[in-house]
Parts: C-alpha cells; sequence; structure tokens
C-alpha cells in the first residue's frame, strides 16, 4: 500500500512531511507535492505532519478524490525528490481547505 497526496496540498505546498519520509519518497512540483507509490513504504509517518491534511493511506483516499492515486503516480515519475523543508508559499493559507483546485495543478 501506498500513501497519496490529495487536491487539499494544491497551491499549499507545505513540506513539513518530507523531511520525516525514511525513503524519500516524495517529489515536488509547482504548486504540489506527491508521493512516488513505487517508493512508499507504509510507514505513516509523513500523515500527521501534513497541515493541509492532504495525505491518506490508498484505502482511505477521501470520495472523489481517487484520481489522486495515478496523478502521484504519474507526476513522481518525472518531478524532482524533495527531501528537506522548505517555506510554504506566502498565500498557502488562503488556499488551504478550498475545495476545487485541481484545475490549478502545474504539471
Amino acid at each position: 500500500m501506498t500513501f497519496v497526496v490529495v487536491e487539499n496540498c494544491i497551491k499549499c505546498k507545505y513540506t513539513d512531511c518530507v523531511e520525516v519520509c525514511p525513503v524519500d519518497c516524495f517529489h515536488e512540483g509547482p504548486n504540489f507535492l506527491v508521493i512516488d507509490p513505487e517508493e512508499c513504504i507504509d510507514c505513516t509517518l509523513c500523515e500527521p505532519e501534513c497541515p493541509a491534511e492532504a495525505i491518506f493511506a490508498e484505502d482511505d483516499i477521501p470520495e472523489g478524490q481517487e484520481e489522486f492515486l495515478a496523478i502521484n503516480a504519474e507526476l513522481s515519475a518525472s518531478w524532482p525528490v524533495i527531501t528537506q523543508k522548505k517555506d510554504a508559499p506566502d498565500d498557502a493559507d488562503e488556499w488551504l481547505g478550498k475545495p476545487g483546485k485541481i484545475d490549478y495543478l502545474e504539471r
């Protein structure tokens, strides 16, 4: 099983989760993070670290967010690994919890 980053991370992109990952499975895009499902060892360390509550176990993905399993797999293949926390975007708190952010995902 893998963990999956879902829509609430888009435009928030808090990176608290990346420093606790023992296998460096997070990848960074312009305004979103993803988890490489081939590298994730299901350790659960990242989930409680996410201020946006945007990380879920594959079996617990919220209804309507299932497409993010494929999005994480696709984008982790081309985005670079991130292992150190960075500052969140200046407007991250304004985007936190807003629905319908999939249209803002920058690939």
